[in-house]
């Protein structure tokens, strides 16, 4: 065997060498002290120099022993006789550690901390979490709770009884497990120790509370947020600056705006002076729900308590302006953003981009990209994705070619979103072949498809009329674990009454109900247009009767739909009856409508009756289509004379 170096001459107790032989050494040895190495004669030969020094296993193990392994550092040790160190043996070590939490935590990890019972966990936490750096702690904290071994009362009782062992006079250890489970995101386990504090009579750290709260907020459990800040309340434990910020999130979450804003007022009059964090949060609330106006008011308030707005101020009033439309207000502030020295960040450009792209002005979209590339700022795989999708609903195809070319050339590596876009770009201009290398090519780059994906390629194969494929990718899409949803529902829906097949379409609402995927109006409404083209007006009028029960509320392409069916089919005391219900309900009529009551009196040789619709719907402002014209030409003689239209 191999000879190991001797790290420390104490740990020999030279008179127990197996050949006689002895090491001299000057060190003082403790009587404690087990023989760790033994010298032995090589086999074939007696020269000296072929005798090696071999680690052997202890007869017997102290906690004097241990502790000189660990002050020594002599972890290899440490990690071979982890197997005979009895829970009494660690209990005595960590409890003699307590004054250097470090050499604690080393040691643990050397014998193996998951190995540990949970005694001996909760003794090294309690240890451990002495250390001026919380990370040791909640490392073995969160791999104690996330091992599913013990419930957190175990832990927590247990924690409870190694505080007592160590005479720990704080309850530091409490608030770090309350930090644990919230990083883990288990919010119900870090609110059952606020209650086992509580029972205590334990005041939880407004810390541990802060965590608690960022936590339900983020995942939305704002009546979980309402009910810990009541509990703060009734324990008086007050409330910090990051407790108002996270609840004046929360109000805003839920659209509580004046709350949100009283709020500043209540921080105040408690002495706690409302910082950047509380008033942005306030300004992106307003921002966030189209009230730009609003978040003015409250920047007005910021400026006149003496906070300065910094660029997430300035980013929530540019996202809320370009929301409402107003991209030349949001630009101006973008200015006013460099005029006192704030540098936009990408995320500001991505959002006039994104602005300017919906509104179909591409010149501006790209000079914004542009701009950004002057100002040393890259484009982000955020910002192609967005000039990709303005450009395909321009259908210019070759130059989204050219910006997906640019985007690889700079190294940015497409994410789903692009090949979800590229894919949805292709499906709507009907380019099958196209659509379906880009999903077999994501999936060679280990990009999984998700719904949309799907979705997309399910649409252009029911437009295509391939609806046995597109049934079959369904059913792929299903056994793969993807759950369908509403706008997938509705693609293949469209696709079955586009092509006939009205009996699978039915089947498929069945199906969603089965899914509990809940229909709305653009399910019923393409159910109707299905049921209309094969000249069944009456059952299509059951289909909103049917809508209404699931409380599904009928809108004006429903009753348009009715409209033009029975209009089709010559019904029109029918198709008057129906406009009448639609006006009825607050619907007013809209070029369909007129369209399709003109269609059908003018199929009906009512000339007069259409002549008196299109005076109607000109006098309303609605401008008549080549649809409209030419249904009043197979009805009225002299259209332009009608009109009042003389020829030079």
């Amino acid at each position: 065997m191999k000879s190991h170096k001797l790290l420390n001459y104490q740990l020999l107790k030279h008179n127990h060498l197996k050949t006689g032989n002895t090491i001299s050494h000057n060190t003082k040895i403790h009587r404690s002290h087990v023989v760790f190495f033994s010298t032995t004669p090589n086999p074939n030969t007696n020269n000296p120099q072929n005798q090696t020094l071999s680690p052997s296993i202890p007869t017997e193990l102290t906690p004097q022993t241990i502790l000189d392994l660990i002050h020594s550092s002599q972890w290899h040790f440490i990690k071979h006789l982890a197997h005979k160190i009895t829970p009494s043996l660690i209990s005595t070590a960590l409890t003699s550690l307590h004054k250097t939490p470090d050499l604690a935590f080393q040691f643990v990890t050397h014998i193996g901390f998951g190995d540990l019972d949970i005694k001996s966990k909760c003794l090294a936490m309690a240890v451990i979490s002495h250390a001026p750096n919380s990370k040791p702690s909640l490392q073995l904290l969160k791999e104690t709770i996330n091992s599913g071994v013990y419930n957190i009362r175990e832990v927590f009782n247990e924690l409870g009884v190694a505080r007592g062992v160590l005479g720990i006079k704080t309850y530091v250890l409490y608030d770090l497990l309350i930090r644990a489970c919230c990083e883990l995101k288990r919010g119900d386990d870090a609110f059952e120790c606020f209650d086992m504090m509580k029972g205590k009579g334990v005041i939880p750290h407004v810390h541990a509370c802060n965590d608690m709260l960022s936590l339900f907020l983020k995942s939305n459990r704002t009546e979980k947020a309402w009910v810990l800040y009541a509990e703060m309340f009734r324990m008086r434990i007050k409330s910090s600056v990051v407790t108002f910020n996270i609840m004046i999130n929360v109000l805003c979450k839920e659209g509580k705006l004046k709350k949100a804003k009283e709020f500043i007022g209540l921080m105040e009059a408690l002495g706690i002076k409302p910082n950047v964090v509380t008033y942005n949060t306030i300004i992106h609330g307003y921002c966030s729900r189209g009230r730009v106006e609003g978040a003015r008011m409250i920047f007005d308030l910021m400026k006149c308590r003496g906070v300065k707005p910094d660029s997430y101020t300035y980013g929530s009033f540019i996202s809320g302006m370009c929301k409402e439309g107003k991209l030349e207000e949001a630009s101006g502030m973008l200015e006013k953003m460099k005029e006192i020295g704030l540098r936009p960040t990408a995320v500001t450009y991505n959002t006039l981009i994104d602005g300017y792209c919906n509104k179909g002005n591409l010149e501006m979209a790209f000079g914004y990209r542009d701009k950004m590339v002057r100002e040393g700022l890259m484009p982000t795989v955020s910002t192609y994705n967005m000039l990709i999708h303005a450009l395909f609903l321009d259908c210019k195809m070759d130059e989204a070619d050219g910006i997906i070319k640019e985007m690889s050339e700079k190294g940015l590596v497409p994410d789903s979103v692009t090949y979800n876009i590229l894919i949805n770009g292709y499906c709507r201009c009907g380019n099958v072949k196209k659509a379906f290398t880009l999903h077999d090519e994501m999936i060679s780059k280990g990009i999984q498809p998700t719904r949309v994906t799907y979705t997309s390629l399910i649409y252009v194969l029911s437009k295509r009329g391939r609806m046995k494929q597109a049934d079959d990718l369904f059913e792929k899409i299903v056994r793969k674990g993807i759950f369908p949803d509403l706008i997938m529902f509705n693609a293949l829906i469209d696709g079955h009454c586009a092509n006939g097949n009205m009996d699978h379409a039915f089947a498929l609402l069945k199906e969603m109900d089965q899914m509990k995927v809940v229909p709305d109006e653009v399910t019923f409404n393409t159910l109707m247009q299905g049921r209309c083209r094969e000249g069944k007006v009456e059952a299509a009028r059951e289909l909103i009767e049917e809508m209404k029960s699931r409380g599904i509320k009928p809108d004006h392409i429903s009753y348009n739909t009715l409209i033009s069916g029975y209009s089709k089919r010559g019904d029109m005391k029918d198709a008057f009856r129906v406009r009448d219900e639609m006006l009825s309900i607050g619907f007013n009529p809209t070029l369909l409508t007129y369209n399709a009551l003109i269609q059908g009196l003018c199929k009906n040789e009512e000339g007069d009756h259409a002549e008196q619709l299109l005076k109607e719907m000109i006098s309303k402002g609605i401008t008549p289509n080549d649809n409209t014209y030419l249904s009043l030409i197979e009805g009225i003689g002299n259209v332009e004379e009608f009109l009042g239209i003389s020829n030079p």
